[in-house]
């Protein structure tokens, strides 16, 4: 049971001394994850919303199944972009066919995940080539940027997610560009790489977002063409079954393999890499892990998530904050679920440029 449910091993054994570092570092991820978990939404071609969706279950589900004590579990980029790779072939952006796909994606991605992990599969790790990694996660990280030049620059862009297109397209547009939309993006980038100089503490993503905020909204910017994020739904996510049909399910099950092994590879290489600091609190079970991952997902897809995995960034600053177990993500999911419920609408005025200047 220990072995299926970590949460057994580290539940029991929790002590007072661990409560200050999990409270920490499950507050500081779960204020990175507002502004961070709409900004992938972005990239998914999915609304805002379902970024903070995202955010919630699946790292409940992970704390209970989980091997590591640091991994931060939910929307990543590199995931984000394979989603509207995917999905965009086959439904428009932003549409309820869309968003539906999405949710789909997510249920067949665990279910890989799940399988691969009851039937030890974990080992296939081995075999993926650190070259072919590093060159995908290169060319991703191109795709991604670039496909944030519309927000940054407030135009309605149509080259997708083809680098050369959107950069001829922009220079025959040149002289359309927003240059408010432009300024606060940029201002939004240089504030996100300094801010960590006036404070370690201070999370950057979270301060521009606020700014942003307040500018548009005191400059009444929206009003001289600066995109804002508009009204976003409060509540939770209702629990529904994904819309499901066989032939629908086939086209998918590609894309949903692709995601389901780019997805653990990048989980455990984060797990693998934050462990070795903590070898003697657990071990990392690379099953167990596709196990953990496969169900949250899962679950996920019935509370509308899309795909979800550990992300690097995340997972790294849950570490410095001082997570010393899965209880710094369940704090973490609480304060997005309080987000959902009470503080949707002081995102109204968060301009675009400012989730593609966190991007």
């Amino acid at each position: 049971m220990r072995k299926f449910f970590p949460i057994l091993t580290w539940l029991p054994q929790y002590r007072k001394e661990y409560l200050k570092g999990d409270l920490s570092a499950g507050l500081t991820v779960g204020v990175m994850l507002i502004p961070q978990g709409m900004a992938y939404a972005m990239i998914a071609g999915l609304p805002p919303i379902y970024g903070l969706y995202a955010a919630m279950m699946p790292q409940v589900i992970y704390s209970i199944f989980g091997t590591s004590r640091q991994l931060a579990v939910g929307p990543v980029a590199m995931d984000s972009l394979l989603v509207a790779t995917g999905i965009s072939a086959m439904a428009t952006v932003g549409s309820e066919n869309y968003i539906a796909l999405a949710i789909l994606l997510a249920l067949l991605m665990g279910l890989i995940q799940l399988a691969f992990g009851l039937f030890r599969f974990g080992f296939l790790v081995n075999f993926l080539s650190k070259p072919v990694i590093s060159g995908f996660t290169f060319a991703a990280a191109f795709i991604i940027g670039f496909s944030q030049l519309r927000h940054l620059v407030g135009i309605k862009l149509t080259g997708g997610s083809s680098i050369i297109e959107t950069v001829t397209e922009l220079a025959s547009r040149f002289s359309e560009i927003n240059w408010l939309a432009f300024t606060i993006g940029i201002a939004g980038i240089l504030l996100i790489k300094n801010v960590k100089k006036i404070h370690k503490s201070i999370p950057g993503a979270l301060a521009v977002v606020v700014l942003g905020i307040l500018t548009v909204f005191l400059a009444k910017l929206n009003e001289k063409g600066v995109s804002i994020i508009g009204e976003i739904p409060a509540g939770m996510p209702t629990i529904a079954m994904p819309t499901w049909s066989w032939e629908t399910a086939q086209e998918l099950f590609p894309i949903a393999l692709t995601l389901a092994l780019i997805a653990f590879m990048e989980a455990i290489s984060v797990a693998k890499a934050l462990h070795v600091n903590h070898k003697k609190e657990y071990q990392i079970d690379a099953n167990q892990e596709l196990i953990a991952l496969g169900i949250s997902n899962i679950v996920g897809s019935f509370f509308s998530c899309y795909p979800t995995t550990g992300g690097f960034g995340r997972s790294a600053v849950n570490d410095q904050s001082g997570a010393n177990t899965n209880l710094a993500a369940i704090i973490s999911a609480i304060f997005v679920a309080l987000a959902l419920l009470f503080f949707t609408p002081l995102f109204y005025y968060l301009p675009n440029a400012v989730l593609a200047s966190i991007i």
